[in-house]
């Protein structure tokens, strides 16, 4: 038998999974911006809470349906529950509340951070410095995001310090639950690894309910849609992606996803909504490339 099929090294069906990441969770920003905003009807940990464990239902019906094992060992539970929690409750519940306060443009930018919160974790954990190459391809993809909203900057971006200073710990949370999950790999299929730790997070969405006192929600129509939309493609399709990518691929190259996911929602924003698409999106939309490129080229583990 050949060899599998491989990009730079990388092996398609994690690239493959990894668009799909780009593309999808392109969208979700706006999708939680809809369901959370004033009026709306739905608090920021019920929103999360629902959405997994509904999530988490149809994942694990599914690989029973398949018959595909879901019983981790207690040492692989350890590991699944508790970056469950970091990258839902930490990362996604930290977005959830933070855009009650600042817009998403501006928690698109914040959370473009995470690539290299997640170099800073790996070079702590390995002690030795990321390659200059790394370093410099982060960078540039971070400029390319500054530039591409810059535009939202100038007409002057809606956003307090907790909320920014809580979407920071969300990129801190969802990167390091993602390289603990690629440092302790488990034995078990993606499918179920996504069902597993959306249960997690769901337990964790629903402690941080009574902390928070959230009142039971009343979504609009408007937000039942978005929650319809971020349960089946951003929980269901995308997460599994997600993990099955984190389990081929390097933890850097994965959180890139930061850098692209604003480019697909400005672009989803000219093709569906006939938003404006100016020189800045296109100078972002370049040293994005640049620097995912960089990383794509760059093969340490």
């Amino acid at each position: 038998m050949g060899r599998p099929a491989s990009i730079f090294g990388h092996p398609v069906k994690g690239l493959l999974c990894l668009l799909v990441t780009y593309v999808v969770w392109g969208s979700t920003y706006l999708g939680i911006r809809v369901a959370v905003r004033e009026g709306a009807g739905w608090p920021p940990f019920w929103l999360g809470a629902t959405r997994v464990f509904a999530a988490a239902a149809i994942l694990l019906t599914i690989c029973h349906l398949r018959r595909v094992r879901i019983r981790p060992s207690a040492t692989d539970l350890i590991v699944i529950a508790g970056s469950g929690v970091l990258m839902w409750v930490g990362g996604n519940g930290a977005v959830n509340w933070a855009e009650q306060r600042i817009d998403s443009g501006l928690a698109a930018l914040v959370v473009g951070t995470m690539p290299m919160c997640v170099v800073l974790i790996e070079s702590i954990i390995d002690r030795r410095r990321p390659s200059a190459r790394l370093v410099a391809s982060l960078v540039i993809g971070f400029a390319g995001l500054g530039v591409l909203t810059l535009p939202m900057w100038r007409e002057g971006l809606r956003g307090d310090l907790a909320g920014v200073a809580a979407v920071v710990l969300a990129a801190v949370c969802w990167g390091g639950g993602a390289v603990w999950l690629k440092r302790r790999p488990v034995a078990v299929d993606s499918v179920a690894l996504a069902g597993l730790q959306q249960i997690f997070g769901g337990i964790g969405f629903l402690g941080m309910v009574v902390i928070m006192a959230e009142p039971l929600p009343t979504p609009t129509p408007e937000a039942w849609g978005a929650w319809v939309y971020l349960m089946l493609f951003g929980s269901v399709f995308a997460f599994t992606c997600f993990m099955y990518a984190v389990k081929v691929l390097p933890t850097t190259l994965v959180s890139t996803y930061t850098y692209v996911n604003p480019v697909i929602a400005v672009f989803l924003g000219w093709l569906l909504l006939s938003e404006p698409v100016t020189g800045y999106t296109f100078a972002g939309t370049i040293l994005i490339i640049a620097g995912v490129y960089g990383v794509f080229r760059e093969k340490r583990d």
